[in-house]
Formats: structure tokens, sequence, C-alpha cells
């Protein structure tokens, strides 16, 4: 089973600079579906706890949540009871420089996530947060914000892979976080070309307007589509959100010489790679893990009205139907659904 929560527990976090927040929504990531399946992972084993939260399993799950102020701590000024926020689920370790200044705090030692590595997490009925890590989000609706933590892993595997205004980008599976960096993609107008085995996520693509292409492998040979498209060059840019091999070998083949792929999803075992393909092409192959100042961009991205969220919410269902109704779902039915929200309290 994994590192199923123990779900309702509120984190001890020190006194001081910190946010007390009512969990509206909170979303279940691929990460989540991870540790229940072949946990722990990111979760710390029974036993060994994390060198910063001190925790180990079980823990609170969740790290994909929106909420409400209910109180906050001393020294917080800029935040208020009933402010909309969404959290950066980071722990790290007090001394790591968190400001602009520090591109690479993401990458720090002992790095993990609230709502796997402890201190609580978006599947209980409240969470209590470092200042820092709270992000308000105006009049941005609660449901929609919960997905602004995998827009921003989405928008930080952008800016990974270089992309520009005028490239040609194919992304490899139109799950939720294929569906999310497709948006924001083409917020940044790029076209995208996505490849997809299930019908009802490519028409999502489609509905949701947030691909130019959207091509069925299974009917359609994605390398020689993508150069028709591309006048015979390929992708200038490809990102791998499956964690199937098969989808990272298509990417390979579609890019054109010199060109990005970018590796999103979080793989369970180790893949295989044609390296003669990537020597010849000078393809450069490019990891991304979460996010690293991108919150704000991304929330300016959706309060503008550049990438609309509600589309990708599928359903929201009850903590107690997490299991039935969500992993479930997500697990054997997966093409049926892109992101479902768990509120807390029904």
């Amino acid at each position: 089973m994994g590192a199923l929560a123990a779900f309702g527990v509120i984190p001890s976090v020190a006194a001081g600079c910190t946010t007390g927040i009512d969990v509206a929504f909170c979303g279940i990531c691929g990460t989540d579906l991870h540790e229940y399946l072949d946990g722990p992972i990111f979760v710390p084993p029974a036993g060994h706890p994390h060198p910063v939260s001190g925790e180990s399993a079980p823990v609170t799950l969740g790290h994909e949540m929106s909420g409400v102020v209910y109180a906050v701590g001393e020294g917080v000024e800029d935040l208020k009871p009933g402010d909309r926020v969404v959290v950066e689920p980071y722990i790290l370790r007090p001394d790591v420089d968190t400001s602009e200044n520090n591109p690479t705090y993401h990458l720090s030692p002992d790095m993990n996530f609230i709502g796997l590595g402890g201190r609580g997490g978006g599947l209980a009925e409240k969470i209590v947060v470092e200042r820092r890590w709270v992000h308000p989000v105006g009049d941005v609706p609660l449901d929609q914000a919960a997905l602004i933590e995998p827009l921003s892993v989405a928008y930080h595997a952008f800016q990974r892979s270089g992309a520009r205004a005028g490239d040609f980008a194919l992304v490899g599976g139109a799950g939720p976080i294929g569906l999310l960096t497709c948006a924001v993609l083409k917020a940044m107008g790029i076209e995208v070309a996505v490849t997809e085995l299930s019908s009802l996520r490519r028409q999502k693509a489609l509905d949701a307007g947030v691909a130019d292409h959207v091509i069925d492998p299974a009917a359609t040979d994605v390398t020689e589509e993508v150069r028709r498209l591309t006048d015979g060059k390929g992708a200038d840019v490809a990102f791998e959100a499956t964690s199937v091999n098969v989808v990272l070998d298509t990417l390979l083949d579609a890019i054109r010489t010199g060109g990005v792929i970018t590796v999103i999803s979080i793989w369970g075992k180790p893949a295989s790679l044609d390296m003669q393909k990537l020597v010849l092409k000078e393809a450069d192959l490019r990891g991304t893990i979460a996010y690293v100042n991108s919150h704000p961009q991304t929330i300016e991205l959706v309060q503008e009205g550049r990438i609309d969220l509600a589309p990708f919410i599928t359903r929201t269902i009850g903590l107690d139907d997490l299991v039935t109704d969500g992993f479930e779902t997500l697990i054997h039915h997966n093409e049926t659904a892109v992101k479902i929200l768990v509120n807390p309290r029904s």
C-alpha cells in the first residue's frame, strides 16, 4: 500500500513566521500514486526520519493544495485571515538561501516536500506552513488554485527546456503534467503537438485549446507526423511526461538535430536510451524537478487569463473516497481522468 497517509495530522512547525491554512482542495499527484503503489520513495521509511522534518512513515500525503488563511504567526504582516493561498510545498534545511538569488534551492541536500516528507499535508483539514512557502492567489477560484503547484512544475520544465516563442514542441503524454505543460507552452507562443494513446485525453487537449496537433501513436507514426508538420526538420523541444520508455524513444526520434528533450516524469525504474542517436543528433537530454521561484510567475499566468485551469479538473471527491474514487481510478482508469481534487472536509 506504500505510504498511505495518517489523515488529519496538523504538523509541528516552529512558532513564529508561520501561516495556518484551512485546506480547501488538494490534488492527487502522480507522485502520490507512486508512493501508494511502490513507496516509500520521497516518504521517509518508518524508523528512518527525514533529517529536516524529523518524521517518517506514516505521514499525511498531499502537496497540491489550496486554502484560506485562518491565522498568522508572529512576524507575518503581509498575509491575513481570509486570504486565498497556495503552498510551494518544500522542506529544506533552515540554512538554505530560498531567495531569488538562489536558482538551485530546490536541489539542496535533503530536499523534500510537505505532504511527502512530513510537516502535514493537503489531505488534512488544516496545515501550518512557513510563511516563505505561502503564495497569495487573489481571486483565483480555490479549486483551480489547487492546480497551481503542478502548473509550476510545467512552468519550470518550460524554463529548463530553453523553448522560445515560435518553436515547435512535442509533448509525450496528455496526462495532468503533460496537459499543463502544453498549456504553459501555448501561453508562451509555442506551437504544440502532443502524442497520447487515450482518445479522451487527446480530446481534452483539443477542447482545452492547449495543443495545435494531437497524435494517436497507435494510428500514426509520430516521428513522420512531426516531420511533416515541421517541413522535415523535427521538433525543437520535446517533453517526456509519462515515464514510459517507448515515449522517450519516440521523442528522441522526433526532435531535430540539436534539439532538447526535457524529462518531467518521475521514473520508478531505470530507462534505456539509444545513446548513438543522442550523439549523432547532438541532442540535449535534460532533467527537471519541481520548481524554483516559479509560483509567482505561474500564478500571474492564471490571473491574467493566459491559462485556464478549469478544463483540467475532472471531479472532486471527499476524503473517504480517496482510495476508491481517487487512487484506484487513476491507477486502473487513468484515461478517464485528468486531475481529481479532494475536499478534505467532505
